[in-house]
């Protein structure tokens, strides 16, 4: 791919800010609005926001690892960038599209690049039935909650459940309880991207639960459905010596 215009956004650390000046110095800037890529500096909680705030335009973002994780992210290096954008790869996601149903009648709706998670308010656990494209597969999951995870947001919260790993192009969604107490032996399931899953919220008065969707919560939900959204394309952008296929197989081999 040839790349005309750069975008280079970094997120507020230090290590971040720093490249982001290097970088800008160095190969130019253009405003996010209008460059045909965006190198995103920090980590993956911060491409995830990059992702979010430029759903909308389809613009390819590549983005260079300046804080933690940086499972989204490739290497930093301020050699050769624009020789590394034309050779990128690129993995073309599709987000979640949560639906919520509050207590009190409010409806609510978001996207999720990683997960779509339910959560217990309180201390005590919540109870929650579920349906996949209209029948109901469990009658009653007593858990301190519950997510839907893209194969992209399979490692994060999913794993850290004990969730399977979800490969790029597998054309499926990971349902993972998350500490289950009845039934204690369900470890979720794997689902075709393509179906819908419902939520409903049993006992909410007494079992209140919230619904995120990444970073957007909906508090003291009654029905939660999630389905993939089709209508929304995300691209990002790895060396092809790395990419993150690549590293969803690696990641199932780590000791």
């Amino acid at each position: 791919m040839k790349f005309e215009t750069v975008a280079f956004v970094a997120a507020d650390g230090q290590p971040a800010q720093t490249a982001l000046n290097r970088l800008r110095h160095r190969y130019g800037h253009t405003p996010p609005e209008k460059a045909d890529v965006i190198v995103a500096l920090g980590g993956d909680g911060f491409m995830l926001e990059c992702l979010h705030r430029h759903i909308d335009r389809k613009v390819p973002i590549y983005g260079m690892n300046r804080g933690t994780v940086g499972f989204l992210m490739n290497v930093y290096s301020e050699e050769g960038l624009m020789e590394r954008l034309e050779r990128a790869e690129a993995v073309q996601l599709h987000p979640l599209r949560m639906q919520t149903l509050t207590m009190n009648g409010e409806e609510h709706e978001a996207l999720a690049i990683n997960e779509v998670s339910l959560l217990r308010e309180t201390r005590q656990a919540a109870k929650i039935r579920i349906s996949i494209d209209g029948k109901m597969r469990m009658e009653e999951l007593v858990c301190d909650g519950v997510l839907v995870a893209t194969p992209a947001g399979s490692t994060a919260y999913n794993l850290s459940a004990h969730g399977p790993i979800v490969p790029m192009g597998a054309g499926v969604l990971a349902l993972t309880p998350i500490s289950a107490f009845r039934p204690r032996r369900w470890r979720g399931a794997l689902l075709s991207h393509k179906v819908t899953v419902e939520f409903s919220i049993l006992e909410g008065a007494k079992r209140p639960v919230s619904a995120v969707a990444d970073y957007t919560e909906v508090r003291d939900v009654a029905r939660v459905t999630v389905r993939e959204a089709r209508d929304k394309a995300l691209s990002l952008l790895f060396d092809p010596e790395h990419n993150l296929e690549e590293r969803i197989i690696a990641e199932q081999f780590l000791p």
